[in-house]
This record gives structure tokens, C-alpha cells and sequence, in this order.
């Protein structure tokens, strides 16, 4: 049943006490504040539910199922739910944290002006261009990336009299922004692939996985942009004159992103350096501030004074922003929930009755999990389910022989190829509604070369990591 207005923007509450209670967890590390963030996530999604669709309804359905089967069959149930039910509100808290310093980037004149910058650039480097800014937007942005060049895009190609060249631009443009964003997910400390890849892989840490996965971010931006150069469409009549090139040098027009990126890379080391807390938490507490500083800075376009616009925006993002996302909060948390407890009751079925995953080459496991993620999204399952649900099948790294951080590598290689191309994911959702285009379309025809050639090129980078680490 559709929820009250006034009840829904209440609602909004809830994540936003998720994510206080999460940061307050990774600073004291007192599991108090993790049981006020499972009661208030299990709120959220009990509200959220009430109003949600059968596809998303589905998901609660199935992880109610999966919690009387762990009650049923497991005496240590109440251990299984709990870690489930945590790994679920750090997902919202996180989620929550990241849409406010998008909040706070979109209504940012100065940061519109940057992407409107790469979005004009002439075609000899407009892709270079916008897949490079895809992927900064992207560490700071997440989809809200792709919102934001793609609609730039979208705007700069409207004006093109001519439909072919203007069908053709707007894909390519597309492209070059979705696959900047996925190639973040190799490596960027607060994405989700790699919060949760570190804290399910024993003996995971970005630190240590940091640099090989910069690798395979860098593989996947100048792959693709080779794959644009070799594939360009061949228009049926010449191409017009390439357009003026923007004013102003890239240091001057980019500078507010670069300035933006600084302040949170910088600012996350300090806390982390100054209280010891992981990189994660660190970010998740530092952008939600970051965001407030950057609405008091922006100013009111009332004529306001800046402490009651920040105010005023404060309250809009909790009661209707956060509210606006709840089917969205609803998928995600389910996804690791199911995950989560999904592998807790499968697991001594996979000791019993399960294969000996400690007997093919290690390496092979590897390589498996890095297609297994991108192949189970075509199924519609997303990749926060699929790997919350299979690394803890997998034997510990120790037990295969191989460093974590080749599993790592894999696993958000794999997560970022799924990004590409499952029609169920967000980012490929957001590029078939700029586009104008079915999922499908967006990710596996528009994506689907692009899938096989990178996990190829990752597949190699695996095994070379497995042998030199």
C-alpha cells in the first residue's frame, strides 16, 4: 500500500540514524552501536516495504525465508542474522553518506561547469576525456556520476541537427562516462565491491590491494577508449566541422573537482592516521560533513542566510531525498542480507555434500570468481548478493595458496565488468534511461564486446598477480 507522504519523508530518518550509528561503530568499535543500527535498518526496510514493488518485495520475501531456514537449522542462528543484519546497515550507511556529497555536488555551479567542460570537448579526445572524468566523478559521485555527465551529454548532443551523428555521440558519450565509472570499482576504497570484498576476503586490506587494482582500473579505461577508437562508427555522409574548443586550459575548468577529490582523499588519510579507523569509515565520516561545509559554501539563491539554507537542505536530503531512494535502500540492503545469510546456512551444506574447492589449480578459483559476477548479473542477481554469497564458500586464501589480494583483484575486476553490462544493475539503468535505449541494449549490446576483450585482459592480469604475488 502506498505510504503517506508526510510518513515517507519521516521515514528518511532511518537511514540517516543507520549511518550515524555505523560511524559511531568505527570509531568506539562498541557493539552497541551496531545493534541501533540493525534496529533501525530492519525499521527502514519493514517502512520501505510497505509501499514496495513485487520485484523488490521478492527480495524480502526470500530473505525471510532464508532467516526461519537459518532459525530452523542452525543453533547458532542468532549469530548468522546479526552479521547479516550488520553487513546490511553498513550498505545503507554507506549508500547514505555517498547520495549526500552527490547532493551537495549536483546543485554545485562550479562542479556543473566541469562536466560541461569534458562533455564539449572536440571528438579527437572527447571520449578520453569523458571517461576520465567519469571515473573522478565516480570516486566521489558514484551514479550520481553518470546523472550528471550523462545528462551534460545528452544536453550537448540535442543541439546536433543531424540524427545519425546525434544517435551515434550520445552512445559513444555514454560509454566513455559508464566505463570510467565501473573502472572505480576496481579500487576505490568507498565503493562497495571493494568495502565489501576487503572485510569478506580473510586477510584483505585496500592498502594491500590498491596498487594491482589501479592496474585493472587502468586496464579497463584504456581498453575501452581503444575499443571507441578501433570501432568509431563510419557515418553515410562526411562529418561536419568539429565545433570551437571550450575556453580555458583542463587544470583551470577541472580545478573545483581536483579540489573536491584533495579534500576528501586528504582529509580521510588524516582521520584515518589520527584515529586508526579504516579507510572506510573514514570516508563515511568525513563526506557527510564535507557535503553541509560545501551547501553553507554554495549559499542560498534566496536570499537566505547560509545557516538556515544548510539547514533547509539538511532536512529536504533526510525527509525527501533519502525517502525518494527507499526502493533503492531496500535492494541493496536485501542484497547483502540474502548474501549474507544465504552463506551462513550454506556453508555446512558445502562441507557435508559440497565440492573440494582446495583441489583445482588456485588460480582457477580466481579466474572463476572474476566471470562468475558479470554472468549471475545477466540472472539478475546483483553483485553485492552474488559475492556476499560465494566468498564465503570459497576456502580462505591461506587454504588456496594465494595472497588476498589476487582475489581481490578478481573479485572487483569481475564487479566492475558486471557493471558494465547487467541490465539490472544501477549504472546500466541510468545509461538506458539517458539513452533512450533498453537495458539491455545499454549494457549487454552496447557492453558486450567490451565485456569479453577487458575480461580478458583482467583474466591475464590475474594470473600474472597469482604467479608474482
Amino acid at each position: 500500500m502506498p505510504l503517506d507522504a508526510r510518513f515517507a519523508g519521516l521515514a528518511g530518518v532511518l537511514p540517516a540514524g543507520v549511518m550515524l550509528a555505523m560511524i559511531g561503530y568505527e570509531y568506539t568499535g562498541h557493539p552497541a552501536w551496531t545493534a541501533i543500527a540493525g534496529v533501525l535498518s530492519v525499521a527502514a526496510i519493514a517502512v520501505f516495504s510497505l509501499d514496495a514493488p513485487p520485484s523488490r518485495s521478492a527480495f524480502v520475501v526470500v530473505g525471510l525465508g532464508l532467516a526461519g531456514w537459518a532459525v530452523a537449522t542452525r543453533p547458532d542462528w542468532r549469530a548468522g542474522l546479526g552479521t547479516a543484519i550488520e553487513r546490511g546497515a553498513f550498505i545503507i550507511a554507506l549508500f547514505t553518506a555517498l547520495t549526500a556529497i552527490r547532493t551537495a555536488a549536483m546543485s554545485s555551479r562550479e562542479i556543473v561547469a566541469c562536466g560541461r567542460f569534458l562533455a564539449r570537448q572536440p571528438p579527437g579526445r572527447r571520449y578520453l576525456a569523458l571517461t576520465l572524468g567519469g571515473h573522478l566523478f565516480g570516486l566521489v559521485l558514484m551514479y550520481g556520476s553518470i546523472a550528471l555527465l550523462g545528462g551534460l551529454a545528452a544536453e550537448s548532443t540535442a543541439a546536433e541537427p543531424d540524427a545519425e551523428i546525434r544517435r551515434h555521440r550520445l552512445r559513444r558519450m555514454l560509454l566513455a562516462v559508464h566505463r570510467g565509472f565501473a573502472a572505480t570499482l576496481c579500487w576505490s576504497p568507498i565503493a562497495f565491491s571493494m568495502a565489501i570484498t576487503t572485510t569478506l576476503v580473510p586477510g584483505a586490506s585496500w592498502s594491500r590491494a590498491v596498487l594491482p587494482c589501479l592496474v585493472s582500473a587502468a586496464l579497463l579505461l584504456l581498453g575501452g577508449w581503444a575499443l571507441d577508437t578501433v570501432f568509431k562508427p563510419r557515418l553515410s555522409r562526411p562529418a561536419p566541422p568539429p565545433a570551437a574548443v571550450e575556453p580555458g586550459g583542463w587544470v583551470e575548468n577541472l580545478r573545483p573537482l581536483i579540489l573536491l577529490l584533495v579534500t576528501v582523499v586528504a582529509g580521510a588519510a588524516l582521520l584515518r592516521a589520527l584515529t586508526g579507523v579504516e579507510i572506510v569509515g573514514a570516508v563515511m565520516s568525513l563526506v557527510p560533513a564535507v557535503a553541509v561545509g560545501w551547501i553553507f559554501l554554495q549559499g542560498s539563491p534566496f536570499g537566505r542566510s547560509r545557516g538556515a539554507h544548510t539547514a533547509s537542505r539538511v532536512a529536504d536530503f533526510v525527509t525527501g531525498e533519502l525517502a525518494a531512494f527507499r526502493g533503492q535502500i531496500l535492494l541493496l540492503f536485501m542484497a547483502a542480507f540474502i548474501g549474507s545469510l544465504g552463506a551462513f546456512v550454506l556453508v555446512p551444506l558445502m562441507a557435508d555434500h559440497g565440492p573440494d574447492l582446495t583441489a583445482p589449480p588456485p588460480a582457477l578459483i580466481a579466474l572463476a570468481l572474476l566471470w562468475i559476477i558479470p554472468l549471475t548479473g545477466q540472472l539478475g542477481m546483483n553483485p553485492i548478493l552474488a559475492v556476499s554469497l560465494l566468498i564465503p564458500l570459497v576456502p580462505a586464501p591461506a587454504a588456496l595458496g594465494l595472497d588476498p589480494t589476487v582475489l581481490v583483484a578478481a573479485i572487483t575486476g569481475g564487479w566492475a565488468l558486471s557493471g558494465t553490462t547487467s541490465p539490472f544493475t544501477a549504472s546500466v539503468l541510468l545509461v538506458a534511461s539517458i539513452g533512450r535505449v533498453r537495458p539491455i541494449r545499454a549494457g549487454l549490446a552496447w557492453n558486450g564486446a567490451y565485456m569479453l576483450v577487458m575480461g580478458a585482459a583482467l583474466s591475464l592480469w590475474v594470473l600474472i598477480l597469482a604467479a608474482l604475488l
